[in-house]
């Protein structure tokens, strides 16, 4: 496919995950893409533009995007999917983890967003993806913080929906489930039987199995490709079920 052809792509937290997923899928569809990470350690894209940043500092992010409007001259998709996760119930994270989780996971999609909204209105096929998650829909438990940001990304991409819609720009995102990716790695890692988490994880999805890094970036291209011109204000699922089957 060739329908992101002309267009340049941003993708935050694009050096691996679902990012790294993200960004070779645009870029493989014909977009010029640029990945704004805080490092790339995972990533040997040499055919994409690597771009510092870090979404919680409003510096670093007008920084990124001046970057990317010197370098490629445009900015016509922001993939917001950059983000950090958090374990626990209510009572198990204090306060500046709290304003931590929340500070990247929503205000640097707002940070994003602001910085790259005059680029945007300038495309012709504008359009901005956010990564939610299942668990803004879904009770799951120790994940109060992560559901919390999470159930913040839901309502915020329908408000940005709403008020960018005689823009010409367009705002959706997608929930994926539980997602084979190096932060839920490390998560298992952690746990005191590995086998037995890794387990559990893959029952709650009626599939049976994790969610593909693969199978979010198309989702994500989906949504911010000019062929679904129509598509605004969708929060898209890719959660093996999760959400919406009850099978057992």
């Amino acid at each position: 496919m060739n329908d992101f052809d002309g267009l340049v792509a941003v993708v935050t937290g694009g050096a691996s995950g679902i990012g790294a997923a993200t960004a070779v899928q645009l870029r493989d569809r014909g977009a010029r893409v640029a990945v704004l990470d805080r490092s790339y350690d995972t990533l040997a894209e040499t055919t994409m533009l690597e771009v510092p940043c870090d979404v919680s500092d409003s510096a670093s992010v007008a920084a990124g995007v001046a970057a990317v409007a010197e370098r490629l001259g445009a900015l016509d998709v922001l993939i917001n999917n950059a983000g950090i996760g958090a374990v626990g119930d209510a009572t198990q994270n204090d306060d500046a983890e709290w304003h931590r989780v929340l500070d990247v996971n929503v205000v640097g999609i707002a940070r994003m967003t602001r910085a790259a909204l005059p680029l945007l209105l300038r495309s012709s096929h504008a359009a901005v993806v956010n990564t939610c998650s299942a668990v803004a829909s879904v009770g799951v438990p120790q994940r109060a913080l992560y559901a919390a940001s999470k159930g913040a990304v839901h309502a915020l991409t329908l408000a940005m929906a709403a008020d960018h819609v005689k823009q010409g720009i367009r705002v959706n995102a997608v929930t994926p489930g539980t997602a084979d990716t190096p932060w839920v790695g490390r998560l298992l890692d952690q746990a005191p039987d590995p086998a037995v988490a890794g387990a559990a994880l893959r029952a709650r999805q009626p599939m049976g199995r994790l969610v593909t890094a693969d199978e979010i970036a198309f989702a994500i291209a989906y949504l911010a490709s000019p062929l679904s011109g129509s598509t605004t204000g969708t929060i898209l699922a890719v959660d093996g079920g999760m959400a919406g089957l009850r099978v057992g």
